[in-house]
């Protein structure tokens, strides 16, 4: 026993308290003892659950209310036994009989009826429901709860120990509400077994009295129905403290408040409210026969009350104020706070005041749906995540002006003018309309920006004209297009890697990373991503790469076998079906110096060219792709499979929108046609 904890000696105690009780008879001082600790347990149950924040802070609430149905029901046989032998159940038991009873048979009879129908009834039933509803939602939730653990798990935003700490969690809330479920029917039984054993005792006590005592009818029915009714008053009072116990806990709504504060403030926290309950009170008290004393001072203590709430408010909202602007205060002066600092939003357009407009919902502005829209149409387009874009007021731009930064860095800029519209002429508008000069910031074309009266005669004219925040989504987007494979973290990567090992888990493990590392896979998908090429079809991305990474671990080369394998995808972005496609070739000799430069080092490999060759070989660009851009087509090069990387990389920082495409990157029923050669 001394090895044993306290805790468990005194529930062993009490639980054997009650079959003691079942088997041996107790003095009335010692049964006087029980009932009291009874209701003292009683009570204790009720206020913890009133003031438990969490409902899994008490997760033996139903092994408590198992425990108590017993020893109550013990207490009622001991109570039973001496009623019925001696007449003499204690002093709590008499106490309750003539005190709270009454004294008066009817009176006690009534309280008695009462407590039944309300405990039985209402607080019984009404939990009953609620803990039955509450189970099935619980377990009904369970499968959705797991998959968003499992999708935060994935996304990083929570590590394995939180996720399983979540998990645990989950199953110890099912498991409680499911056996809530069932335990409320020990408070329904004991209220039914307490009716019982009210009226065996009410009949056992009369026929004890009467043939044992020699009492006659009416004092026996008057003895022991008064000593039955304290009986059941001490019994069903702790029980109907644990019935509301029972309904406290499985109607408890908020989790982390205290249940005191949130009860009050929502229930007497509007001084509206309180302004109008108690003008109502009183015009009750002063028009009709109520007693206008009682009416109209309750309805002043209301509006009072409804002042204070109404100045307490206004205090704690300057003191909130007050001190977020201390804790503002207090977070600059602290040094290790400067580390926050450091932080660099992968995107930002920051504007001046004069497109707060734009982007405040409240005025009407839709800018930021707008930028949920680019999110959602870049991951379509090219398959991959955007990073949150950061919106924020700048006072030190001016008003119409508006910046757009990648990685803390100035990318691009724009203004716009507030209620006019950006007219562009597609080039077959030969009448011009009136208004201020400017270029459009997306793709620097030539543009005028009219009224909103100029806007339904410059479309019927054929002008294409855009509202501002269609010219700000638009540069953004293109601006995003541009860096999107520098955006691309190996967090990214690493997040599109889980989502495709939950359908392809033996691709995954093949390839990474015993074939390649995370760093290779992100350096292949950005080459992609570059020149425009989308990721979405990451299946077939990886299983080109788990082909060849065996042989070659060179990310190039990578980037050419997968753009091969992505030759459907990349001939129908570049060349339209059913129609002859414009390009430009190579010169094979030209491709054979181009190869010839190409130095392989541990690093990687780079083109050493003649400076004299290269400068010839982009005159040939300029010149070979104007007549693409003159026939109003794409400037799209052929060339052969092995010289593509290098001739792109050759030429990208002189003409970045030329677009250079393999032979083994076209579809066989893609009909091109040659409208000129590049040469050196």
């Amino acid at each position: 026993m001394k090895s044993l904890p306290k805790a468990d000696v005194g529930v062993a105690l009490y639980i054997l308290a009650a079959f003691i009780m079942f088997i041996v008879s107790i003095p009335s001082v010692l049964l006087d003892v029980l009932l009291a600790i009874n209701i003292a347990v009683a009570f204790t149950i009720l206020f913890t659950c009133m003031f438990v924040k969490e409902v899994l802070d008490i997760s033996y609430f139903p092994t408590i209310l198992l425990f108590t149905t017993i020893f109550r029901i013990a207490l009622n046989v001991s109570s039973t036994k001496l009623i019925l032998n001696t007449g003499n159940p204690g002093n709590v038991v008499t106490t309750f009989g003539q005190y709270v009873g009454g004294g008066d048979l009817i009176l006690g009879t009534i309280v008695f009826i009462i407590l039944i129908i309300i405990q039985f009834l209402v607080i019984n039933k009404g939990s009953e429901r609620v803990a039955e509803v509450t189970a099935r939602f619980t377990l009904d939730a369970m499968p959705g709860k797991q998959m968003a653990i499992d999708a935060d798990l994935n996304t990083g935003a929570i590590t394995d120990a939180e996720a399983k700490l979540r998990r645990d969690k989950i199953q110890q809330e099912s498991s409680f509400f499911g056996s809530m479920d069932g335990a409320v029917k020990y408070v329904k039984g004991d209220a039914i077994a307490g009716l019982i054993i009210t009226f065996v005792n009410v009949v056992g006590g009369i026929a004890m009295g009467m043939t044992r005592q020699g009492m006659d009818f009416s004092q026996a029915i008057q003895k022991y129905t008064i000593l039955t009714i304290g009986d059941g008053l001490v019994s069903q009072i702790p029980s109907l403290l644990i019935s509301l116990s029972t309904g406290i806990l499985v109607t408890k709504g908020s989790k982390d408040a205290d249940f005191g504060n949130v009860l009050v403030k929502q229930l007497f926290g509007v001084p509206k409210v309180l302004y109008m309950v108690g003008g109502v009170i009183a015009f009750l008290g002063i028009v009709t026969p109520l007693n206008i004393v009682i009416f109209v001072s309750l309805g002043a203590v209301f509006i009072l009350c409804g002042r204070m709430v109404a100045g307490t408010l206004e205090t704690a909202k300057i003191e909130g104020e007050v001190t977020q602007e201390e804790q503002q205060a207090e977070e600059i002066r602290q040094p290790e706070n400067v580390t926050s600092l450091l932080q660099v939003d992968p995107i930002e357009l920051e504007f001046g005041y004069g497109i707060i407009p734009l982007a405040d919902v409240n005025q009407g502005g839709d800018l930021l749906d707008r930028v949920v829209m680019i999110r959602r149409q870049i991951a379509l387009e090219l398959g991959t995540v955007v990073p949150i874009i950061r919106l924020r007021d700048n006072i030190q731009l001016n008003p119409n002006q508006y910046i757009i930064k990648i990685k803390g860095i100035q990318i691009s800029e724009g203004e716009i003018l507030f209620d006019h519209y950006m007219a562009m002429n597609p080039g077959y508008v030969e009448e011009e309309i009136t208004g201020i000069p400017t270029f459009e910031p997306s793709f620097h074309l030539p543009a005028i920006w009219i009224t909103e009266s100029q806007r339904e005669r410059a479309e019927s004219m054929g002008y294409t004209v855009v509202d501002p925040p269609s010219i700000i989504a638009t540069h953004l987007t293109e601006i995003i297009r541009q860096h999107i494979a520098e955006l691309l973290t190996r967090q990214d990567v690493q997040n599109l890697v889980n989502n495709l090992k939950d359908a392809n888990p033996a691709l995954v493990d093949e390839l990474t990373p015993k074939l390649l590392g995370l760093g290779e896979i992100q350096k292949v998908l950005q080459n992609l991503l570059k020149e425009g090429i989308s990721i979405r079809d990451l299946l077939t991305i990886f299983e080109t790469l788990a082909d060849y990474a065996a042989t070659s671990r060179d990310t190039d080369i990578l980037t050419e076998y997968v753009r091969q394998a992505l030759k459907r995808a990349i001939s129908s972005k570049f060349f339209p079906a059913n129609e002859t496609s414009s390009v430009v070739t190579l010169d094979p000799q030209l491709e054979q110096k181009i190869m010839g430069s190409v130095k392989q080092t541990e690093s990687g490999t780079y083109l050493n060219l003649d400076p004299d060759i290269t400068k010839e070989i982009m005159k040939s660009v300029e010149a070979e792709t104007k007549k693409l851009e003159n026939l109003g087509r794409m400037p799209i090069v052929i060339t052969s499979p092995i010289v593509r990387i290098y001739f792109k990389r050759l030429i990208e920082d002189y003409y970045k929108d030329v677009i250079v495409v393999s032979y083994n990157e076209v579809e066989s029923n893609v009909e091109l046609q040659s409208v000129g050669m590049i040469t050196a």
